[in-house]
């Protein structure tokens, strides 16, 4: 446990301590620390919403000016459940812990808790704290079990972090892409289509577009095929795969054709290796890298759901690689170079890697999970990535790097994947002729890049607050006439904007040219181009910046041309990440 897992641990205790002071019948179940703070559990008849965070932080506070010394008492279990005997849920959380282990309780003034600690030396080193939420949760996470209060904390080492904390809480509400959706018509989520599925509106899906477009030209350029399978396969190819015995909860139910069970897929994987196992495959054809935009569709509790970032149907960019035991270290690299220029492409600076390697409990020889991990490792440190380490935290079926992002407020997000599978090549019996005549095991790695479109066209819209570059942008341009005199003249400059590609409007409704520019800058339109008696005789436009304002009247022609190269870089320099 890190020094600020112990700081927030020893946070949720005291915020504990407090509720049992503040309210009677406290029934307790547990309070661990978060990535980005801490929770605790309660039973209790009174329903505590935000109104009682700031008594409950009150009395926070004067726990921690008593400056409690946290005790840890180490019991037997006969004496455990005396001392749990009012608490039901902390009775079954002492069942839990296997005999001969320690059962240890921690003291921090009147209040006494069942846990395993650590915790700091007191509560007075508890000075940056604040509570952000409540929210019900089943216990065990289980929805036939009663449903707890879950009070959400945070806590740093000093209040200078945590005010930075809550700044970024406060611009990423303002970034939420739930609400500017909304505010752009990106998309929206019916109630009459079904939760967790997405209808893309045209200024979504035009930014869709704008990403597949450009996810498919460079894997061209880097060597995939695209391929496409359908959305449904029968139950016997997802016995094969195993998802029928390890995640058939997380699936659709089956549907009946012709006598036969099929389900709509979760996965786009084995439909890629059945298209592998369509013909003899000689080492002289490998590497095969395959790639597809593939719908998929997951059983998510609705519970669970949240915007775009977990949905019940949504399209991975999934990737496969079937190659030989030479080529896996060579494979790897470029795969974590492309993931890199990708991500940097689309504005997001800071990439960071996490090494995930083999289990106690592991499918496939010893010797390949060496050779693919240190593949991994290598590839890393060829693309000069920050990297972690996680021991034994890969898969059963294979090591795997995630790559995380920072977005503009500071956030850190999981994205790409890189994934060995010695599973599937096993289920499924795949083989190659090598050189020596033989029948050989390929090597096989799922690649998803975004993770899904949808997810990343959430973490897309909050980097740049809605307000995406020239590339991405669904509407590049509006025109802005001053008067109905300029309307002709406004669809020529419309006519020629589009024969080049470039994405305009005109707004050809009544109203002052001040409604008009507030209107495009609501819109988040990059540029305006406001015309008027004189720009029309002149046959120029004057070009307005939506974040650097008025940048003077030019020909048409130079400003297409200024636009085409910064669309053409990417430019994402001139483009503040917030308003």
């Amino acid at each position: 446990m890190s020094d600020l897992d112990r700081l927030r641990h020893s946070t949720a205790h005291v915020m504990a301590a407090a509720v049992c002071r503040l309210y009677d019948n406290v029934q307790l179940d547990i309070g661990p620390s978060t990535d980005d703070g801490f929770y605790y559990d309660f039973d209790l008849p009174e329903r505590i919403t935000p109104d009682d965070f700031e008594r409950i932080e009150a009395e926070m506070k004067k726990i921690i000016d008593e400056d409690h010394e946290f005790v840890c008492k180490t019991v037997s279990r006969d004496e455990a459940k005396e001392l749990l005997k009012d608490q039901k849920y902390k009775l079954e959380r002492l069942a839990d812990i296997p005999e001969g282990e320690d059962i240890t309780f921690y003291t921090c003034g009147e209040f006494m808790d069942l846990c395993a600690g650590p915790h700091v030396e007191s509560t007075g080193k508890l000075r940056a704290f604040k509570i952000m939420n409540i929210a019900g949760s089943y216990y065990r996470g289980h929805e036939t079990n009663p449903m707890l209060q879950r009070l959400y904390g945070t806590a740093f080492t000093n209040p200078k972090q945590l005010r930075l904390f809550l700044k970024q809480i406060e611009e990423a509400q303002k970034r939420d892409h739930r609400k500017l959706a909304k505010e752009l018509d990106l998309f929206s989520i019916s109630e009459n289509v079904g939760p967790g599925l997405v209808n893309w509106h045209p200024k979504g899906g035009r930014i869709r577009t704008l990403i597949e477009d450009f996810w498919r030209k460079e894997h061209y350029k880097n060597g995939y095929d695209i391929i496409f399978t359908p959305h449904i396969g029968k139950a016997n190819l997802w016995e094969t795969s195993g998802h029928l015995d390890f995640y058939r909860e997380g699936m659709f139910a089956a549907m009946d054709v012709d006598g036969q069970e099929y389900f709509t897929k979760p996965m786009n994987c084995p439909f890629h290796v059945e298209i592998y196992k369509s013909g003899l495959r000689s080492y002289r054809e490998l590497p095969l890298r395959w790639a597809e935009l593939g719908t998929v569709y997951r059983y998510e509790k609705a519970g669970t759901l949240h915007g775009l970032f977990r949905v019940r149907g949504f399209t991975q960019d999934d990737a496969h690689i079937f190659c030989t035991v030479e080529q896996i270290e060579d494979e790897v690299k470029e795969v974590i170079r492309f993931c890199n220029f990708i991500w940097k492409t689309f504005g997001f600076t800071e990439v960071k890697a996490y090494l995930s390697t083999r289990p106690e409990k592991a499918v496939g020889e010893k010797a390949r999970w060496d050779q693919a991990t240190q593949s991994l490792e290598s590839a890393i440190k060829a693309e000069g990535l920050p990297y972690e380490i996680d021991e034994g935290g890969g898969a059963f079926y294979g090591p795997k790097i995630d790559l995380k992002v920072k977005d503009a407020i500071g956030r850190e997000w999981q994205t790409s994947t890189i994934q060995f599978d010695f599973n599937l090549p096993e289920r499924f019996d795949l083989k190659y002729i090598g050189d020596d005549g033989e029948a050989h095991r390929p090597y096989m790695v799922h690649r998803a890049l975004f993770g899904s479109i949808e997810r990343f066209f959430g973490i897309l819209t909050e980097h740049y607050a809605g307000g995406f570059p020239v590339w991405l942008a669904p509407e590049q341009v509006r025109v802005l006439p001053l008067s109905d005199e300029q309307l002709d003249y406004a669809d020529e400059i419309i006519s020629k904007l589009r024969d080049v590609d470039i994405r305009a409007t005109v707004d050809k409704k009544q109203g002052k040219l001040n409604g008009k520019v507030k209107n495009a800058q609501l819109d988040k339109v990059p540029y305006m181009l406001i015309i008027g008696k004189q720009e029309m005789e002149n046959g120029q436009v004057a070009v307005r910046h939506r974040l650097k304002g008025m940048q003077g009247e030019c020909a048409l022609d130079d400003f297409i041309a200024q636009l085409k190269k910064e669309e053409l870089e990417k430019s994402t320099v001139d483009m503040e990440v917030s308003d």
